[in-house]
């Protein structure tokens, strides 16, 4: 029987809480080249196009906030950039597959004019093909709004995940609607889903990263929750829920790792080293799952631990 959320738990206590069993697992750092000496981060888990296992990772200069979306195969160790696949100007992709068609997303930066390294807004954008190739953009979200994520359905419906800033007094919240088809995505639609109010503090934040459907019928969501300290010190957490879209009710999240996990490493400036930015989850048949997460805004991991989701299934 699943207990559902009935108060917000600070960061701090959710860690506190992870610490009193951690899962006895190490994160590996995946190696890429063929960037140059750029850092790739912030990944999504492998998945197959043509036959072959892809990631796509966010590359970018470690003293600049200007990216691109770089689609990576494996060679030899090392994850290169695939030939002839599109480079897209983005940060932090995401992808699912709805009804068999590759559904692919990241965020849209865009810059001051008159200073090209403060962003001054952002929204997420999505394209759809049957593979890589065919990519073709099809929506956007509202501007502000990153973590938008989409998930197919059993009924046929699709399950729309999004995350407002500044609303209701909090600094983002996560939302859910549905669409009938990906063609009924709009911003609209999405500006207008029911709000999660008892997820976050007012002062912390957290999105949606990826999406799983579960046997229950529930939805398995892997996502982040974060908060900030003094002098702008950042602490990002990957976290998983259960949602059930019958009746609108979350579980608690729970955390799942966390940067101690992971071997040293660089970081894009001091105030985000503990930063985990959770990319994607691979779920295997004997009970654990690969974890895919940026690590400090530099690099980019994987670690196996317990299957999140499996107390969810029932």
């Amino acid at each position: 029987m699943l207990v559902y959320t009935e108060r917000a738990k600070s960061c701090v206590e959710l860690l506190r809480e992870f610490m009193v069993h951690p899962p006895e697992a190490r994160g590996e750092q995946l190696i890429f080249a063929g960037v140059g000496k750029r850092d790739v981060y912030n990944i999504c888990a492998p998945f197959i196009d043509n036959g072959e296992p892809v990631i796509a990772g966010r590359v970018e200069d470690r003293d600049k906030e200007s990216s691109e979306v770089v689609f990576f195969v494996e060679r030899n160790g090392e994850w290169v950039p695939r030939n002839g696949a599109p480079v897209l100007a983005l940060q932090d992709p995401f992808v699912t597959f709805i009804e068999g068609e590759l559904v692919f997303g990241g965020v849209e930066v865009y810059f001051d004019g008159d200073d090209p390294h403060y962003v001054s807004s952002w929204r997420t954008v999505f394209y759809r093909g049957h593979s890589i190739a065919q990519l073709e953009p099809f929506a956007k979200g509202p501007l502000t709004m990153k973590d938008i994520r989409l998930i197919g359905l059993e009924s046929g419906r699709i399950g729309v995940f999004t995350r407002p800033m500044m609303v209701d007094g909090a600094r983002a919240l996560i939302g859910y609607t549905e669409v009938g088809a990906l063609s009924e995505l709009t911003e609209e639609i999405i500006s207008s889903a029911r709000l999660f109010k008892n997820q976050f503090l007012l002062d912390e934040w957290g999105g949606a990263n990826e999406a799983h459907l579960l046997r229950s019928g529930k939805i398995g969501v892997l996502g982040h929750i974060a908060r900030m300290e003094d002098d702008n010190i950042r602490h990002y957490y990957p976290m998983v829920f259960a949602y059930d879209p019958a009746t609108h009710r979350t579980t608690p999240i729970k955390l799942i790792a966390t940067r101690a996990m992971f071997p040293d490493g660089p970081a894009k400036r001091p105030d985000l080293i503990d930063v985990l930015f959770s990319g994607g989850l691979i779920r295997h048949p004997n009970g654990t799952a690969s974890l895919y997460t940026g690590v400090s805004d530099a690099q980019a991991h994987v670690i196996v631990l317990p299957d999140p989701f499996l107390e969810y299934e029932s």
